[in-house]
């Protein structure tokens, strides 16, 4: 196996993310205003379902971190668990998209259960493989610069299916969301088959250790871990309140109708999918928390400018939404390659692998900060904003928690990224004592790589 992976391995690699960002989306967005809308269930049902399925889930993620840290087959400790969950988020996907009028709680509950399990279990296993297939500090952000564009690319994809189901088929809503569920169902199995027959994954020291509840609390000790984790969890709030907030910002103060919003939402998105490669090219020449702290800096100016933007301008909306749609990737892609850093450190400090229970603790950020970036809705009632009726008040505290919360977030990421400890220099002396450590333990030695995919190369 190699340190530098093939583009081609790399998209193949990264083909999953297409049907998982395709289901993240909806969960959010569509999936609880379809079920009270469309399937007639009250909206206390609908967002209790959600919101509790998505805490147990946070729950579930050490746990099954720590199980596959401590997996040991001839395929991998990954790649057996995203082929795993595939059938389960398939199943829960459909029952999900497919709903019918008439459905009760517990068929919303039972669903919710099972794609989150899946969902959990893909996810989690698919970004620490990512970890483990180079080992060099660079090509870390380049594997996740791939794995970012492919989970952006499943979201641009996702929101074009409603308005082509409207427009070329004449489909309603519900079809509109019918065809978000045979996407993610009919993809889920051949990007899997695709990226497991195609990309190897690099073996890792056959070392017994624990691997739970205490090891997983035991790694927040850590300081590059706890300053990760900060950054993770204000870059992803910061913009999951934008986005909660985007479709009132853009009409009530902007002016756009929701038409126009929705271009505009996609339009940022693409500018994020263009964001992805510009990351890790600068974190190469200022460092991965350099590069973490000038993205975070740019989305928080451009937040503000938003504000300053005319109303009704077409082109200036269009312009703030490519600018702050191209630091949106780098949060993302860079934190989960300065996780494998830290699995590094970890590994050189405990002799243990824990990649497993790392991207737990990042999967972990990412939901809570879905959890509470919902919490901007109460928060903007409280404040006094009416959705049907104007006021001087309500407006201001729109403009404030869509702008100046999340800039405010930002700032303090970059604040927190200027004093991260482990830099390339730091990184490679740490790999350079592992590697020292390795080879005079014997019962360190790699077994026999894996001769069923090659890293860099289709298989044949």
């Amino acid at each position: 196996m190699t340190d530098r992976p093939s583009s081609w391995s790399l998209a193949a690699f990264a083909a999953p993310c297409l049907p998982l960002a395709a289901l993240g989306l909806p969960l959010v967005v569509y999936l609880p205003e379809f079920y009270v809308s469309e399937l007639g269930l009250s909206l206390g049902v609908v967002g209790a379902a959600f919101l509790i399925v998505r805490l147990i889930d946070i729950v579930f993620d050490p746990f099954i971190g720590g199980i596959m840290d401590r997996t040991g087959t001839q395929w991998g400790r990954f790649r057996p668990w995203l082929v795993a969950g595939s059938p389960l988020v398939m199943l829960g996907a459909f029952g999900l998209f497919m709903a019918q009028p008439g459905i009760g709680p517990v068929y919303l509950w039972l669903c919710l259960i099972v794609v989150y399990a899946g969902y959990s279990m893909m996810a989690l296993s698919h970004t620490a493989w990512a970890a483990v297939l180079s080992t060099d500090y660079q090509q870390r952000s380049r594997v996740y610069g791939w794995w970012q564009a492919g989970n952006v690319v499943g979201m641009i994809l996702v929101l074009t299916l409603p308005p082509i189901i409207a427009l070329a088929f004449k489909g309603d809503h519900a079809a509109g969301i019918r065809s978000m569920g045979w996407f993610i169902v009919l993809l889920i199995p051949l990007t899997v088959l695709l990226a497991t027959r195609t990309v190897g994954e690099r073996q890792a020291p056959v070392v017994r250790h624990r691997s739970g509840l205490t090891q997983y609390f035991a790694l927040l000790k850590r300081s590059s871990t706890r300053k990760l984790l900060i950054a993770d969890l204000l870059m992803g709030l910061a913009p999951g309140i934008a986005g909660a907030l985007f479709f009132f910002f853009f009409e009530r103060i902007k002016g756009f109708d929701k038409t126009e919003a929705g271009i505009l939402l996609l339009i940022y998105f693409v500018a994020a999918l263009a964001g992805a490669p510009l990351w890790p090219m600068l974190a190469r020449r200022i460092g991965k928390h350099h590069a973490l702290a000038v993205a975070s800096v740019v989305y928080a100016v451009v937040q503000v400018c938003a504000v300053l933007t005319p109303a009704g301008n077409t082109w200036a909306g269009m312009l703030v939404l490519i600018l702050a749609g191209l630091p949106y990737s780098a949060a993302p892609l860079l934190v989960r390659s300065m996780m494998a850093d830290i699995g590094d450190e970890e590994r050189l400090a405990s002799g243990a692998d824990r990649t497993g229970l790392l991207y737990a603790l990042v999967s972990g950020t990412v939901k809570l900060g879905h959890a509470l970036a919902i919490g901007a809705f109460p928060l903007l009632a409280l404040f006094g904003f009416d959705p049907k009726l104007p006021t001087p008040v309500g407006e201001t505290a729109l403009i404030a928690l869509y702008s100046v919360v999340p800039a405010a977030m930002g700032l303090v990421v970059a604040a927190v990224m200027l004093r991260y400890p482990l830099d390339a220099t730091r990184v490679a002396e740490i790999q350079r004592q592992l590697a020292a450590r390795d080879a005079a333990t014997p019962s360190h030695h790699e077994p026999e790589p894996d001769t069923h995919a090659a890293l860099a190369t289709p298989a044949e």
